[in-house]
């Protein structure tokens, strides 16, 4: 099974031992889309695929409902949450509005060792895209993002961009139809070569267009979406 970096974990609060683990994994195979907007996430369901009581898997669907990447409605379940079109809209505005600026931070913070390390990042996005795994090539581009929000050191920042990365994941897999949006690898290079020189001001506008091509790239009308069972999920990331 492919993994995605420990940093994209969500906003929601941490829950204890064994729901933690399922908490991460459900939310790794919605970031890659393999769990797609929409999907039930009923409780007899989680707790077996993963092996365990239903209490435990309700405190792992309770604690990605808090960060927003599943929605609890009374007498129906849990979902995984699907965004309105103008919840797309709002979403992406409110990136353009503060990513930009965290860029500029970042620029003038940024050290060798920090460079070095959304170089790595970078390779092992084009390395997903380039083998077909674009679920995975989505969740690295997205954890890019925050990787520069916390060399920023911006915690507040930080924390909102981790629930608008997580929302955009959602908002990509229903809206998405051009396949350089999965990486838009020509904005991100040029974001490295910025940071190279801590040149804050091209960082800041390398990013604002970044986001606006992102934006740009949704074909944002309402689907339907034909989703499988939790288990098929699982049981494909096994074979």
């Amino acid at each position: 099974m492919n993994t995605i970096p420990a940093d994209l974990h969500g906003t929601y609060s941490l829950p204890p031992g064994r729901a933690l683990d399922i908490c991460y994994q459900l939310e790794a195979a919605i970031l890659q889309h393999r769990i797609r907007p929409g999907m039930k996430l009923a409780e007899d369901e989680v707790g077996e695929t993963f092996g365990v009581s239903r209490t435990v898997a309700r405190t792992a669907l309770q604690a990605l409902a808090h960060g927003g990447l599943v929605t609890i409605e009374r007498n129906r379940g849990a979902f995984v949450s699907r965004p309105t079109i103008r919840e797309a809209h709002e979403v992406f505005e409110a990136r353009a509005l503060i990513e930009p600026r965290i860029a500029r931070m970042a620029a003038a913070a940024m050290t060798a060792e920090q460079l070095d390390g959304l170089h790595r990042h970078v390779d092992a996005e084009h390395e997903a895209t380039r083998r077909g795994d674009m679920g995975v090539a989505l969740s690295l581009s997205g954890s890019f993002h925050t990787a520069i929000a916390e060399i920023a050191d911006q915690r507040v920042l930080t924390q909102i961009l981790r629930s608008l990365v997580s929302r955009s994941s959602l908002i990509i897999a229903l809206y998405w139809h051009r396949r350089d949006t999965a990486c838009e690898s020509h904005s991100h290079h040029a974001l490295l070569g910025a940071f190279s020189r801590n040149d804050a001001a091209q960082a800041e506008e390398i990013m604002k267009s970044h986001i606006v091509d992102l934006h740009s790239g949704l074909d944002l009308v309402d689907r339907p979406e034909e989703a499988p069972s939790l288990a098929d999920v699982f049981a494909a990331a096994k074979a």
